[in-house]
Order: structure tokens, then sequence, then C-alpha cells
């Protein structure tokens, strides 16, 4: 049957506990053709893509490819349909050689429990690959060995190598690129349209929507706000930010502060090298400071360096005037400052133990008596916690990994409170969280901020926007704006996450 697209998806819903992720949701893609899926964290984008990919099962509306209904129940199914995903960052064995890592998973032709791997087969193959996309590389060399961009041509081969590929899904490939390396995947990506591939490419940076993409659709808050052309007259970088975030603010956020007090925490032209450069800014009680930054931009660094866990390679950092060394994470709590981890499930959160085990980690020799933890006073100190984040359900015995996202972030924020530090850091505070626990942990933002340093790390630029009362925006680890948020408009500020302020009509 003979359409206009390779692929629609019509009416997708999809629901996790307490979110709507995706709300009678549209896509659609032409043979041949780079399609640009664009909006902010949270806008839909990640589930509309895992859904397509058999990650998740959608829960209603219709995939169509080639004119045909498939159900994709599977990643295994999405493959058999000719889908390949290529993720942010992809995941590889660093000792294997370049054509061991396009075939892991499928080196053996044979079966048992002792199959025959036939190295001299696999380059085989995968010079048939090179033939299908042609670049110059050097598939024998360890991909330890190899650049960014000979890593991401890997994943590509590894995605071609599919017994059938007719859609291509590119996840943030250029995130850990440079402007040389975008360049040559951006040729790479020409060779397979002109190979009737299809690509979904999902992205960030505007500036690479109009050098590499056809159309771009845009998604906000699960549902699919429009589909453009790139050369539609009128349209630009401000354009596209005004149709990402909408009219106006949910009234979610506390109120913002009048009663800017003494600097807590300075940071002196710090930078991590390879990460970020040259940032100064003061966290100061009585306000929340607001670091936005998307992928690529250093914000996850800067989180981890902030606390010690990833060491500055130049600057200072002065807490109360004094300079502090923070060499690991030890010395950071050491320091009075506290890291609410942008992962609470890896980073945060020990999810087979109690609720109560979590939160007084932190701080166990003030429930310690004689070297043994007293149990009474842990669940005591507990209680006090649990019922001022208003944690739900009230049982300090629940396992955590049993909770609701929300009350799993709000455990990781105990912990925090529990070390009564002086600095604390959130980062990316509210992801997977639900409206309602979102609005709990705004409000004991604000309360920490009236005695606390505290520091809002994120790549949500309405959350930034929304609790905090001075925003600085990091671009490709660059500070291109420290300004109070009263003197910006939230449009300026993503505008300025995206492209680093050169597009701004109003500098």
């Amino acid at each position: 049957m003979v359409t206009e697209f390779s692929l629609e998806m019509k009416g997708i819903t999809k629901q996790f506990p307490g979110v709507l992720a995706l709300d009678n949701a549209n896509f659609n893609l032409r043979q041949g053709e780079v399609h640009a899926l664009l909006g902010i964290n949270g806008a839909g984008k990640s589930t509309l893509i895992k859904v397509l990919s058999g990650v998740y099962q959608k829960d209603g509306g219709e995939i169509i490819i080639n004119g045909e209904n498939v159900n994709i129940d599977s990643p295994a199914s999405s493959k058999t349909m000719g889908i390949a995903t290529v993720y942010q960052d992809p995941q590889m064995i660093p000792s294997f050689t370049g054509y061991e890592n396009i075939f892991l998973g499928s080196e053996s032709e044979g079966k048992g429990l002792f199959p025959v791997i036939h190295r001299k087969r696999l380059r085989l193959k995968a010079e048939a690959l090179l033939d299908k996309f042609p670049v110059d590389i050097n598939l024998s060399m360890p991909v330890n060995r190899l650049e960014a961009v000979e890593k991401e041509s890997i994943a590509i081969l590894r995605a071609l190598s599919q017994e059938k590929m007719d859609i291509l899904i590119l996840d943030e490939p250029t995130s850990i690129l440079t402007r040389k390396e975008i360049a040559v995947l951006f040729d790479r990506i020409q060779l397979l349209k002109e190979r009737g591939i299809s690509i979904i490419y999902i992205t960030h940076r505007l500036d690479e929507v109009f050098e590499v993409a056809d159309r771009f659709t845009v998604y906000r808050n699960g549902c699919h706000v429009g589909t453009y052309n790139t050369n539609d007259g009128g349209m630009d970088h401000a354009k596209i930010a005004e149709l990402m975030l909408g009219d106006k603010l949910e009234k979610i956020y506390p109120d913002k502060s009048t009663a800017i007090g003494e600097p807590v925490l300075d940071a002196d032209n710090i930078r991590l090298t390879g990460a970020f450069s040259d940032i100064s800014f003061t966290a100061r009680k009585g306000e929340v400071l607001g670091v936005f930054g998307l992928v690529g931009s250093g914000i996850d660094e800067l989180s981890k360096s902030l606390f010690g866990i990833m060491p500055l390679s130049a600057g200072q950092l002065l807490k109360h005037g004094k300079e502090i060394k923070l060499k690991t994470a030890v010395d950071g709590l050491k320091n009075g400052i506290f890291l609410v981890p942008g992962d609470r499930r890896q980073e945060g959160q020990i999810g087979n133990e109690s609720v109560s085990f979590n939160i007084t980690l932190s701080n166990l020799k003030k429930i310690s008596r004689a070297g043994l933890v007293d149990r009474r006073a842990e669940n005591r100190d507990s209680y006090e916690l649990i019922d001022k984040l208003e944690l739900r359900p009230r049982d300090s015995r629940k396992l955590v990994s049993l909770l609701s996202g929300g009350n799993q972030q709000k455990v990781v924020i105990s912990k925090g409170l529990y070390t009564d530090s002086e600095v604390y850091i959130f980062c990316e505070p509210t992801v997977g969280v639900d409206v309602g626990a979102k609005t709990g942990i705004y409000r004991v933002i604000r309360e920490l901020s009236k005695d606390k340093g505290v520091i809002v790390i994120g790549s949500d630029c309405e959350e930034i926007y929304g609790i905090c009362d001075r925003a600085v925006v990091l671009y490709k680890g660059k500070m291109v704006m420290n300004k109070p948020v009263r003197e910006i408009r939230l449009d300026q500020m993503l505008l300025y996450g995206l492209t680093g302020g050169n597009n701004d009509k109003e500098n």
C-alpha cells in the first residue's frame, strides 16, 4: 500500500501512577526524512519513543507502519518492524573492538552451551555494513581508543545490522560531540537519508533542528502541539521556544523571597576539565539559586563538583568567606553540604531497605549509642521527618522501593534534612514526581532557603524559573546568564539554554 507516511502514531496515551505522560498524542514520519522531536523535560518525548521502541506499551491509540496497523509489545517486536534506537551516550564494552560491539549479543551463529564465535565472519559482515554506511573507521580497534563520533557511528552500524531497519531513532546524538564531530555525524545522517531510512531526531539544540531536520514536532505536557517544516516562514529559535513553553506557569510554586541574606557558598571561576569552566555565583540565605542547563551543558557535573564527588580542576569554593577543598563526598558532608542527586534510585537511596534506615543513614552518630543504633531514636527521628514532608504511607518500616516516585524523592530529601547541613543542592528535584508531590517539595525547598544556602540545578527551565529567585544558565559548559529571575522572561531563559543567547533579540 502506498501511503504518505512510513509511520503514524495516532491518539497515543500512556499513564503512569499519578502522571498522564502521553495524552492523545500524534506523530508521523515520511520515508527518507529527518524529523526532529522537541519539548522541554517532561513533555512526553522520551515516553513516545519508548512506546515506539517497545520499552513501554501504550494504553491507547494506534501505531501504523507503511499503512498497516501494528502492535508493538516489546523491544524485539519493534526491531522486527524495522525500528532501531540509538540512545544517548551509547553503551559499549570498551575493550571490545568496533565489530565485536556491533554484533554484541549475536556473535555466534551456532547453538549449544559453548557456541563458536567466528571473528573473521563478523569482520566480513561489518565490512558489508560499511558498504551501506561508508564511514572512515577502523572496526578492528578497541572502542576505548575511538573518538566519540566514531562510537556514535558504531552504534548506528549496530542498528543497521538488524535484519530490517527502516526507521532510526537518534536520542540526543550530539550531546557528547564537538562541533567538528557534529558536522561529521550530519554527513552520515545524510547518507542514511539517501538510502531511504527515516530518522527521528531528538534534541534540545535548536540550531541542529535547522541544520539537519526536514520537519519538527513539538510536544508539551504529553500533548502534540504541532508539526512544522523547518523552512516555514517566520519560524525561528524564539518561536520554537514559545511553542515548547506555552502560555503560563502553573500556580504550584511558593512566593518568591523578599529578604535576601548573607552569602553561604561562593563559586569563584570554577572549572572541571571537559565539563564546565569560568563559572561564578553566590548562594545566599533567603533566596533559592537556580542553575538551568540542557543535556551536555555541564549541570550534572556541576552538582557533583559542588558536593566533592568530581573534584574541581580550578577555581575556588568559599563557605562563609573561607575557602574549602572538596575531593570526596565525605569532604562535602564534613563541610556542611548535601546533594540530593538527580538519579534517586541509583545515587540517593537503598531501595531494599526501610524508610527509617534510609533517612537516618546520613547521620548515624546522631542515633548511635556505643556503636549501636538506637532503634527507638531511629524511629522517633524518622517519624518527625515523615510528618514534616507528609510522606505516604506513614510507615517508617516500608521498603523505599515500594513507594511512589514522589515519596521516594521525599525520603532522599528527608535524608538530607537529617544531616542539618548549611548548603543543600537539589539536582533535578522533581523528575518522575506528580504535581501534588512537586508542590510539597517546592514548599520544603523554599522553607530551607530561609536560613540555608539552597541551589536547585536542573534541565526543566519552567521549574527553575518558578522556584528560584536568581537564575544561572549554562550552555555547553559556559555560564551565559546570571540574573535575578524578576529581570528576565521565561522564554528568554530557555532561549539562553538552547542557544547560549546568540538569538536573543533583547540582550
